[in-house]
């Protein structure tokens, strides 16, 4: 029951962000989401690290500031020129940190993993309110959301009742090819669902579900960003399994962790919006 009430209050808040909240709540959402996984993710890297004898140095204070200011430079008025430069910014000021207090064979660890925290999980989470602000952007996040939810909930299901043979049992032993399989269709299904209510909303003279591509476009993106969605979950089964964790933390009751929530899409995003890039480059059309 506690997953079942978790998930919904979530649904409705992203819900409710989506298409009645303003570019700054989604961006402060967002941001407050990204801050919690960053801690999350200090945790199984400093578990990890002790799993193997060393102890990790990245300090708290670089996470949040980093986390914080990986936001700020996607904020309209900032120029986009500043991100790699802020980027470097951090990394240099967390080498020198690590360089002065770290034995040196922890040196380049610690200010790797630090990158990559910022990388995994910061930059994903700036592209939702990026999304959001594009042309029909609460459509395309929605279509977003839905994919990857739907997604889940058919692997779980199908899974468990018809998986027998193993997806990655290195990585997470409870996945199969059943659950896999029946996630994009369940992504697809979903994502055709969506697409229907759009046509009917639009052809009453509503745009705000608006979806201009042809189904077939958006049926395939349905499967591409149902595949990253998964990988996403596996890559941070991975980080869990290295650390010798089950959760990613128990932030959320019943569902483990916020980074357990948002690991599909933190693949799922990114993929998405190279796509974005792709279309508008190649002059394929918008979403």
């Amino acid at each position: 029951m506690k997953r079942i009430l978790t998930a919904l209050v979530l649904i409705l808040v992203v819900f409710a962000l989506i298409f009645f909240g303003q570019l700054w709540m989604i961006t402060l959402f967002s941001a407050i989401v990204a801050e919690l996984a960053a801690y999350e993710y200090l945790k199984l890297a400093s578990v990890g690290a002790e799993a193997h004898g060393a102890t990790l140095r990245i300090p708290s204070w670089w996470m949040a500031v980093g986390t914080a200011l990986a936001f700020v430079v996607t904020l309209p008025n900032v120029p986009v020129e500043s991100q790699l430069p802020v980027l470097s910014g951090l990394t240099l000021i967390l080498f020198a940190w690590n360089g002065f207090r770290a034995p040196l064979m922890q040196v380049l660890p610690d200010t790797a993993q630090g990158l990559f925290g910022l990388i995994y999980i910061a930059y994903p989470l700036t592209l939702v309110p990026l999304l959001w602000k594009q042309e029909d952007g609460p459509a395309l996040l929605l279509f977003l959301m839905v994919c990857v939810w739907a997604g889940d909930i058919a692997a779980l299901y199908i899974g468990r009742a018809f998986g027998k043979r193993k997806l990655a049992p290195r990585l997470s032993p409870g996945k199969t090819w059943a659950g896999s399989i029946a996630s994009i269709v369940g992504s697809m299904i979903a994502a055709g669902i969506v697409i229907a209510i759009s046509y009917t909303l639009t052809a009453h003279g509503n745009t705000l579900l608006h979806i201009s591509e042809p189904l077939w476009q958006s049926l395939f993106l349905a499967a591409i960003l149902n595949i990253a969605a998964q990988l996403g979950d596996l890559l941070e089964s991975a980080i869990k399994r290295g650390a010798g964790v089950k959760d990613s933390g128990t932030m959320l009751p019943g569902h483990g962790g916020i980074l357990d929530r948002i690991d599909a899409l933190l693949l799922a995003a990114p993929v998405l919006w190279y796509v974005l890039l792709l279309k508008d480059y190649f002059g394929l059309g918008r979403f």
